[in-house]
């Protein structure tokens, strides 16, 4: 794998993993929701309907979905949001552990990305926790 999620290595971790994983190199697709490409929503939500998870469609609305997570207590599968354009939420990724995030970007597609990286840290808006904490400590920590 090209990156690890977490210290657990469990089903929730290891099927987000595996689905992030065969979408590497995906190339960005502005309004895309596939594997033929993808923008950074449609990202989002096929990564959770593969979880058996239902997202809305655009970052704004997923923005609006969930419960507020700081970013110090972040946990793989959190979405991450970014203002890029200057007027809200304009992006999202998910976490995938170890300060590190994954994303359909403009540039360079699917991809694994630091959220220490400058661009993204000046931009980060917050997170959102979209799977409940007793789902995710069932399949993930079993």
């Amino acid at each position: 794998m090209a990156f690890t999620l977490g210290s657990s290595s469990a089903s929730a971790d290891s099927t987000m993993d595996t689905v992030i994983s065969k979408t590497l190199g995906t190339a960005y697709k502005f309004g895309g929701t596939s594997t033929a490409g993808f923008d950074c929503s449609g990202f989002t939500k096929y990564v959770f309907n593969k979880m058996g998870l239902s997202l809305p469609r655009t970052s704004q609305a997923q923005y609006k979905v969930g419960t507020s997570v700081s970013r110090s207590s972040l946990r793989p599968g959190d979405l991450l949001f970014f203002n890029t354009f200057g007027k809200g939420v304009s992006h999202v990724g998910i976490y995938v552990g170890n300060g590190k995030f994954a994303q359909s970007s403009s540039s360079r597609g699917v991809n694994i990305t630091s959220l220490s990286n400058s661009y993204w840290a000046n931009r980060y808006i917050g997170a959102k926790r979209v799977m409940s904490t007793t789902a995710y400590k069932a399949v993930a920590y079993d």
